[in-house]
């Protein structure tokens, strides 16, 4: 699939789709019992660090974890970067892939805002899947929607309503173990959300992190659940930290 850029519609979300909005007009409150996506509480650090990664950025993937997905970008204003997928194997991670991505039209941002249009800074996991298109054996749990084809036409223009064909959603300001459109914001309304692994659209997002299609694919009969996936995103200079 190849589509072109888009002259992309600002001030409606990350995704720019109707589900991205607040329907109480209001922010939300921290839900309880919830924390950021990439804090691992008590969890074990992984042995073993990501290649790529310093001892701060390493130290939030834990042992549990067998697949990781590291996108790095050249700095904090790059809207391109390169996804690298990696496993646990033989005592060591092995690389499988490296994808090339686009992000936010304006760069990285730890302390991001709904409707910046930054990518958000961190290690999150990755729970679940979905797509305007059926399952195309996906591991990770999968919701079909077929109307994320209106939604990605709000997001970028009826010519491009094909960018959520097949979706990664990114757990950040989410809660995990729900489809990808679920309005659920645990740190707040305020720090946005719908952070998603998309189609490409040939230019930067409002938030996302998009790949070609056959690379999405990929991604998607590979993530296992059982190796509780994570996905290391923003700066290189801020991964080696």
């Amino acid at each position: 699939m190849s589509i072109a850029a888009p002259a992309q519609q600002a001030g409606i979300g990350d995704i720019a789709a109707p589900a991205q909005n607040d329907p109480s007009g209001a922010p939300q409150s921290p839900a309880p019992n919830t924390s950021p996506a990439d804090s691992n509480g008590s969890a074990q650090p992984h042995a073993v660090p990501v290649p790529g990664l310093g001892p701060q950025t390493a130290a939030l993937i834990p042992e549990e974890t067998s697949q990781v997905l590291v996108a790095s970008a050249a700095n904090e204003n790059s809207v391109t970067g390169e996804l690298s997928v990696y496993r646990f194997e033989d005592k060591q991670w092995k690389k499988l892939k490296t994808f090339d991505f686009h992000n936010g039209s304006n760069g990285w941002l730890k302390d991001r805002r709904e409707g910046d249009e930054t990518t958000p800074i961190g290690v999150f996991t990755l729970s679940d899947a979905g797509g305007d298109l059926p399952d195309p054996g996906a591991k990770l749990p999968y919701s079909h929607d077929p109307g994320l084809s209106a939604s990605a036409s709000v997001a970028y223009g009826e010519r491009y309503d094909r960018v959520f064909d097949y979706v990664v959603a990114i757990d950040y300001n989410r809660v995990p173990g729900k489809p990808p459109t679920d309005r659920t914001r645990p740190m707040g309304w305020d720090k946005g959300g719908g952070i998603w692994l998309h189609l490409d659209h040939g230019s930067a997002t409002h938030g996302c992190v998009t790949l070609k299609e056959k690379d999405l694919r990929w991604l998607l009969r590979n993530l296992d659940p059982d190796a509780h996936p994570r996905i290391a995103m923003g700066p290189d200079a801020e991964l080696r930290k």
